[in-house]
């Protein structure tokens, strides 16, 4: 089952899995798995998801014997991080970690995705239980938005992450920058007037980023290609985008598996590509929560542990525990 909600929009969104016609699907990462959520889009009253019932059986057991990485753990790890970027002179490259929870004993799942949709209004806000695949997420990142009609196409550069309340910083900056280069870059294989906006503040929940703005009309038929050509996005990975990658694998402990993939949803009149951050992945008896940062030279270790944790925030203050 699979129930979404839009940026701004409280409306719910479900699939009627009564066909072979697929709109909604999620892509891994390193992009060799998919999971397809058969049947067309439909609307779901709050009546009928109140009504409907989601038992926490259907979680599988946590076999994955993976353990909680520590502070210490993941700053020795980020020092490694750190000297293969200076090696390799990168402006930048992603790291992640999963923050591992088993203190409960049951997760009243509807409940969870309720506290969700209710703390992020302008977020992609979504629940996916698909047999091994259990997942919740909330998150305000667009890999891309295609308009069929006008054959309009949006994305944007998000990056750098700071509580709300604090003043950005050269590092902040810097870590921006190559991500919003990169999307340049891409567009102007396929478009010769691509529009940009000013980089400004965007606000989700208890941290803001820094984003930037693009629009260009582009040829359907590209659109695929040029998707393939921005995920990975150095939001969520690095550039360049295959050495990155290849040191992501070696130095994480964990796989990302949908964690930093992307969503698609093709509506009537828009195909929608959102990337999948802010999330975890559902058991009867643990969840994991993933969340990274951008590093470069610069990064302090201990600060950008405290701004994981920050970020851990965003799921797990909103589940219902029984």
């Amino acid at each position: 089952m699979i129930y979404f909600k839009f940026p701004f929009d409280e409306k719910l969104y479900s699939t009627d899995e009564n066909s072979y016609e697929n709109h909604v699907s999620f892509h891994s990462f390193d992009g060799l798995s998919k999971v397809n959520c058969n049947g067309k889009i439909t609307e779901i009253t709050s009546e009928s998801f109140e009504e409907t019932i989601i038992p926490s059986e259907l979680l599988l057991p946590d076999h994955t014997q993976y353990t909680a990485e520590t502070k210490d753990g993941y700053i020795h790890n980020l020092h490694q991080v750190i000297d293969v970027i200076k090696e390799n002179k990168l402006p930048k490259l992603v790291y992640s970690r999963r923050k591992i929870f088993t203190d409960f004993n049951e997760i009243d799942i509807k409940g969870s995705f309720r506290n969700l949709c209710r703390s992020y209004p302008n977020a992609f806000r979504y629940l996916l239980i698909n047999g091994e695949n259990s997942w919740m997420g909330a998150f305000s990142e667009v890999l891309g938005r295609f308009n069929k009609n006008t054959h309009d196409f949006e994305t944007m550069s998000l990056a750098g992450t700071l509580p709300v309340s604090e003043n950005w910083s050269e590092k902040e900056i810097e870590e921006q920058k190559p991500v919003t280069d990169y999307i340049r870059n891409i567009l102007s294989h396929f478009t010769e007037n691509a529009e940009e906006s000013e980089t400004y503040d965007h606000i989700s929940g208890n941290i803001k980023h820094l984003r930037t703005d693009f629009k260009a009309k582009i040829n359907p038929e590209d659109l695929d290609s040029l998707i393939q050509e921005l995920h990975p996005t150095p939001a969520v990975c690095g550039i360049p985008k295959k050495l990155c990658k290849e040191n992501i694998q070696n130095l994480e402990k964990y796989p990302r598996e949908l964690y930093a993939g992307y969503i698609k949803i093709e509506a009537e009149d828009t195909v929608h590509y959102f990337v999948n951050l802010r999330c975890c992945k559902l058991y009867h008896n643990s969840v994991h929560a993933f969340v990274g940062g951008g590093i470069t030279a610069q990064s302090d270790p201990e600060k950008e542990w405290i701004e994981t944790e920050l970020k851990s925030e965003a799921v797990l203050k909103n589940l219902e525990i029984l």
